[in-house]
């Protein structure tokens, strides 16, 4: 080994300067570092209390115990595993990049395999049913109804809207988005959305913005500040279970949908790729299964020799 960490001070120093490098180069969210910072918290504690660290000492199949640690001593689902071998993956390589390690002990390690899980999307009658029920003339209404509207119309994540200022509005129906790791990406907003979003911006936000300090935020919460995630989450909930969909909402749900109804409608993969802000089409392509599985449902039900008992 190079420059061995002696012990756990030093390793959490260590932790410290990793997160520094996200941070400044990297740009990641508030939320992406918390993770790597639970991850990596969670990692090193275990190194200690197991009498396997420092981490200039770790092998291989330390790595692997504590994956298996996660899995069946915490009982983690396999998706939380594979992230948390990302983030140690990522700081070992860090470690390595800056000398201070000569050798990666997570080079060999696999992450567990996922279950294939396809996402669930809405119809096109139940975002509609979604969005008749956020529908109102009070001013919470206003702004929770261009908020539904705009996640379906844009497929952004929660985060990336209660972030946007009133300056993204680029221009009517163009939207400037910035995605992880700050890098923007410019999305059209159809017409529903850009409605609801002047009436809002009209009739509301100017209204909700004289009740708190002045921000450039565009969505505004009942006391005048920026609207924060999780109260875009509960927002969302309360529109849900009156509309009846209880359960059955979330904002990742309207991204789902956003991109299965896309490809449905004959959207390139590489387009919507694009517009949800992928790095790789790979992840995007997720979405062409579950269109093909709508369309094998339809042909089952739909053509005459189908199945054996057809005509």
């Amino acid at each position: 080994m190079a420059a061995h960490p002696g012990d756990a001070k030093t390793d959490t120093a260590l932790l410290d300067t990793y997160l520094r490098h996200l941070t400044i180069e990297r740009g990641l969210s508030s939320n992406s570092l918390g993770a790597y910072r639970r991850d990596l918290g969670k990692y090193l504690d275990w190194l200690e209390r197991t009498d396997r660290g420092p981490i200039g000492a770790v092998a291989p199949d330390d790595v692997s115990a504590f994956l298996a640690h996660l899995r069946e001593g915490e009982g983690l689902a396999a998706s939380s595993v594979s992230r948390a071998l990302s983030s140690v993956r990522g700081f070992h390589r860090f470690l390595l990049d800056e000398g201070v390690l000569d050798a990666d002990a997570t080079t060999r390690t696999r992450a567990p395999k996922l279950p294939s899980r396809l996402p669930k999307a809405l119809t096109v009658a139940e975002v509609e049913r979604l969005l008749q029920a956020a529908d109102g003339e009070t001013l919470e209404a206003m702004r929770d109804t261009a908020l539904v509207e705009l996640l379906y119309a844009s497929g952004a994540r929660i985060s990336e809207l209660v972030d946007l200022n009133v300056d993204d509005l680029i221009e009517p129906g163009i939207l400037r988005v910035r995605g992880k790791g700050n890098k923007q990406r410019i999305v059209p907003v159809g017409s529903f959305a850009q409605r609801a979003l002047d009436r809002y911006l009209v009739r509301a936000r100017r209204e909700l913005s004289t009740r708190g300090s002045a921000t450039p935020a565009l969505f505004l919460g009942t006391r005048g500040a920026r609207l924060s995630r999780q109260s875009a989450f509960n927002l969302l909930d309360a529109i849900a279970t009156r509309a009846d969909l209880a359960g059955r909402v979330s904002p990742h749900t309207l991204r789902h949908s956003f991109a299965t109804h896309l490809l449905e409608g004959g959207a390139d993969v590489r387009v919507v790729q694009e517009l949800l802000g992928h790095a790789s089409v790979s992840t995007t392509q997720i979405y062409t299964l579950v269109t093909a599985d709508t369309l094998r449902d339809v042909y089952a039900t739909s053509h005459p020799r189908a199945t054996l008992g057809g005509g």
